[in-house]
């Protein structure tokens, strides 16, 4: 993993690591909730996602992976991944929430299993990071990371990609998101892509802590491990 003094000396200043799995066997993900339909593996001591329905299937092939714990407003996370299949995309949520502040797995809230709409325009808050997004035409021909808010499917930020396509990639690639008061920064390999200030108006209320998932779109295949949170 890449030494922390490499993404500033203000960012992790009196932070401390509050959540940390190595993601290299199924008992690490025992207590995560899946919403849709996936196939985990560990061929390479790490988490092996890929879909578990045909792509044709279209959003219903999509799925996402909660970690269950609640972590606060103001965070560090990282992760290692590996580029293994394209087409597809990967996506991290974190902040999320119920619309009126409810835990996502609460049952007042709409079921989800994956769909999209589900996510952005159903009944929960949160940021959402799209990066190696390799789905659409369009996508592999500029490659591109995006940062949306929701409810609702705000673009808020957008930034270069500098993951190879699959074939050539050599990972890990360590991700990691920032967020501290209103600001959200999004890193490849320590280099920062994008960052966005939230006003708390322009695209609804400023989002506090929540919950981080995982999301791919068939039929990506990827990889991941040395999941941190740090507060």
């Amino acid at each position: 993993m890449i030494d922390l003094s490499a993404y500033g000396t203000e960012t992790l200043k009196n932070a401390a690591c509050i959540y940390k799995n190595p993601l290299q066997r199924l008992e690490d993900i025992r207590d995560f909730v899946l919403e849709g339909k996936a196939v985990f593996s560990f061929p390479n001591a790490r988490l092996r996602m890929e879909n578990q329905l045909d792509a044709a299937s279209g959003q219903k092939a999509n799925y996402v992976l909660w970690c269950p714990e609640e972590f606060p407003a103001d965070l560090f996370v990282r992760w290692q991944f590996y580029p293994i299949q394209e087409p597809g995309l990967c996506m991290i949520f974190l902040a999320a929430k119920g619309r009126e502040g409810e835990d996502i797995f609460s049952p007042s809230l709409m079921p989800r299993a994956g769909e999209y709409v589900q996510y952005h325009h159903g009944d929960i808050d949160a940021f959402h990071i799209s990066y190696f997004r390799r789905k659409e035409p369009d996508e592999r021909a500029f490659h591109t990371c995006n940062l949306r808010k929701s409810h609702g499917f705000y673009l808020t930020a957008q930034g270069g990609d500098p993951i190879p396509d699959a074939d050539e990639a050599e990972g890990p690639y360590e991700i990691a998101v920032l967020k501290r008061g209103n600001e959200v920064r999004f890193y490849i390999n320590a280099l920062e892509l994008f960052r966005f200030k939230d006003d708390g108006v322009t695209y609804g209320k400023l989002l506090e802590g929540g919950k981080i998932g995982f999301r791919q779109l068939a039929p990506m295949i990827g990889e991941y491990e040395d999941l941190e949170v740090w507060a």
